[in-house]
């Protein structure tokens, strides 16, 4: 493996520094013969996805050679770490892949018969299951869990939660006890009291957040992860469903309050997180429009950096640009804490102390 060399102005800390690659891991120290590829410039820790999925496609599960094509996408984007927040394939030799991003992988969502998307999910016959399906998917997953917190109940014709709070608390000990951290999908308001208290570890979308339990996630240090470019297909989903209005008028009240809502997540100190939800109806590769999307409901353009890229890598486990990190870093010829913008143009890719671009 050829040996590296970069000298740019390292963010987060924003001095000049020189860079080394030798054996996939950064160095701060020379490295003899290292060839240089990339100078005067900036550079980032390896973005992060932290709520993809790789291996669904528009119409379900995909094959593994799309998933890899999708995880691709990701990667020439700048997206080194994906956090696949849940997947109906399994996506273990991605992960042997060296020119793919590294994926944390959560197994399957966890859902009720008909109270999810069909065949993306275990569908569970009974909510007493689930501690032993957590279990399950914990031994299938990379240390996270996926529930389907809320959807659809067609009987009543609207948002309602899939689990009662005694079945959420033995879960998510189940995951705590076996090293496990627990996410879910939550949309509306009503799943979320439940899901705080019971101990969840992060909650994706929360377009159901009020201020009560805004508070409730900041005492609990529950992270949230908001999607905002998916919650950008609320309409279409509110226009489909003509059989359910109250469901219609909900999803159109979430999606009009949206941006306040995780304005007042961000005011009140939640550690909040750039994702994505590629996969389905959204296309791989749009990190850059959800930091812009963060920053645009209240987080500076350093937050908003951080959310994507070193507090992200942080929160999954993962290193910065340190000495014997992993050589996972994107460069850029502008500073994007002046323009995010430059986040659509990465100069340079290397992941794994790889050259990708």
């Amino acid at each position: 493996m050829t040996a590296l060399h970069l000298r740019a102005v390292v963010l987060p800390d924003g001095a000049q520094r020189e860079l080394w690659v030798h054996d996939g891991r950064i160095s701060l120290e020379p490295v003899p013969g290292a060839t240089t590829v990339f100078d005067d410039g900036y550079v980032l820790p390896g973005l992060v996805d932290a709520h993809c999925h790789v291996g669904i496609g528009s119409e379900g599960p995909v094959e593994l050679a799309e998933a890899a094509a999708q995880a691709a996408i990701d990667r020439d984007a700048g997206t080194l770490l994906i956090r696949d927040c849940g997947a109906p394939i399994d996506t273990r030799p991605l992960q042997q892949r060296e020119d793919l991003p590294r994926i944390i992988r959560a197994g399957k969502h966890l859902a009720r018969p008909k109270r999810y998307i069909p065949y993306l999910a275990d569908q569970l016959e009974h909510e007493e299951q689930l501690p032993a399906a957590v279990a399950e998917q914990v031994a299938n997953g990379d240390g996270w869990i996926k529930l389907v917190g809320d959807w659809i109940d067609r009987s009543a014709g609207d948002l309602a939660p899939l689990w009662s709070d005694d079945v959420l608390v033995e879960a998510i000990s189940t995951a705590h006890r076996m090293g496990a951290r627990v996410t879910a999908h939550v949309f509306g308001e009503a799943a979320l009291p439940s899901l705080i208290a019971a101990g969840i570890d992060c909650v994706e979308h929360g377009t159901g957040l009020t201020d009560d339990t805004v508070e409730l996630m900041a005492q609990h240090g529950t992270a949230l992860v908001p999607t905002l470019v998916n919650v950008e297909n609320f309409p279409s989903f509110a226009a489909a469903a003509s059989k359910y209005p109250a469901y219609a008028a909900h999803i159109t009240d979430l999606y009009e309050r949206a941006d306040r809502t995780v304005a007042k997540a961000i005011e009140a100190g939640i550690p909040v997180y750039a994702g994505t939800d590629a996969g389905g109806g959204i296309e791989h590769g749009a990190l850059a429009d959800e930091v812009l999307a963060l920053h645009r409901v209240g987080m500076s353009t350093e937050q908003a950096l951080g959310a994507a890229s070193w507090a992200a890598r942080e929160w999954l486990g993962w290193s910065g640009l340190v000495h014997g990190a992993p050589a996972d870093l994107v460069c850029y010829d502008a500073d994007p804490r002046k323009d995010l913008m430059a986040l659509r143009h990465p100069q340079r890719i290397i992941l794994r102390g790889n050259v990708m671009s």
